[in-house]
């Protein structure tokens, strides 16, 4: 009996590190680990209709022309959208491009590439590594839909641990602030979510040493060219912010931890989003004393191990650069 790769659908914002999630999906998808079935889109780094053009020209040089992408809602669910240039570069992808003929390949409807991937696959996996808006809106409109996921991994918050956007707020939860919340809240899950926050995600970092070995990896791979490009404006954003010439891939940590290519520990608890508060917009709260009674909704994971990710990192290249 043939034991089909678990297939995965991720929704995400790219931006760099989400550039090299989708690399990574890309590897594993080739050697036949797993079957990305759909990449779909939020606005987030960038506008949404950017970072669809974004993915698809990054899945498109993987050589993954039948993955569909798609982009999703283009606005948070109640606030204005607020796009980050200066960590992102102007479109997302550092001093990386993507041609003009990418943002002419969107032709799907974002929900229906959802609706289809859930209808034909048991226990889809999905991965959130930029606002929550779709998962929010999908909930909302598709309940039944939803309760299909077999797992959901999102890449957000910072629990307990200092904001990067705001003293207590972590970016994707601050952009649109009301969705997190409603995800949280949402009966739709059958299953915890895994919330990879940011106090694990940036300590997962790659330094120009570790981006001259991925280079080495990839070879001739087409997007060996782009990637300098993509990685130095980074790693200048995080110079400037006074973390050193290096990067944090949070995105990519995440698909690994959804996956379970790498060991973390992780508890059980109650997530809740504020929403309302001009202060508070975006923090994330878990009650790990459960102080509210209320059932849990979170798989939190509190660490990873980062050599065993840097090598998994360096095996999802290889695998890219051999297909």
């Amino acid at each position: 009996m043939t034991v089909k790769p678990p297939a995965v659908l991720i929704d995400c914002d790219p931006g760099i590190d989400d550039c090299l999630a989708l690399m990574y999906l890309a590897g594993l998808h080739h050697a036949g680990e797993i079957e990305l079935v759909g990449v779909t889109t939020t606005a987030g780094n960038v506008e949404v209709h950017q970072t669809a053009a974004n993915a698809r020209w990054i899945v498109d040089l993987c050589s993954l022309a039948d993955v569909p992408v798609a982009p999703g809602v283009p606005q948070p669910l109640k606030v204005d959208l607020t796009t980050t240039p200066e960590t992102h570069g102007p479109t997302g992808l550092g001093y990386a491009h993507a041609p003009a003929a990418a943002a002419r390949l969107q032709q799907r409807d974002w929900q229906q590439v959802w609706e289809e991937a859930l209808a034909t696959h048991d226990d889809l996996q999905l991965i959130v590594t930029g606002p929550v808006t779709n998962l929010a809106a999908f909930e909302a409109t598709h309940r039944e839909a939803a309760a299909r996921f077999g797992a959901i991994t999102i890449m957000g918050g910072a629990v307990n641990y200092r904001g990067n956007t705001t003293p207590t707020a972590e970016w994707n939860f601050w952009v649109d602030p009301h969705a997190a919340a409603q995800h949280f809240h949402s009966t739709a899950p059958r299953v915890l979510t895994t919330l990879c926050s940011l106090e694990v995600t940036e300590q997962f970092l790659i330094t120009p040493q570790r981006l001259d070995e991925a280079l080495e990896l990839l070879g001739e791979h087409p997007t060996a060219q782009i990637l300098p490009d993509v990685l130095r404006f980074y790693f200048e954003f995080h110079q400037a912010q006074g973390e050193g010439y290096q990067a944090q891939i949070h995105d990519l940590l995440t698909c690994m931890i959804a996956l379970g290519r790498i060991n973390v520990d992780a508890i059980e608890t109650t997530v809740d989003v504020e929403a309302e508060s001009p202060l508070l917009r975006g923090t994330s709260v878990a009650d790990l004393r459960n102080h509210w009674d209320r059932a849990h909704n979170t798989r939190l994971v509190t660490s990873a191990d980062m050599e065993a990710a840097h090598h998994e990192c360096a095996r999802g290249l290889t695998l890219l650069a051999s297909h």
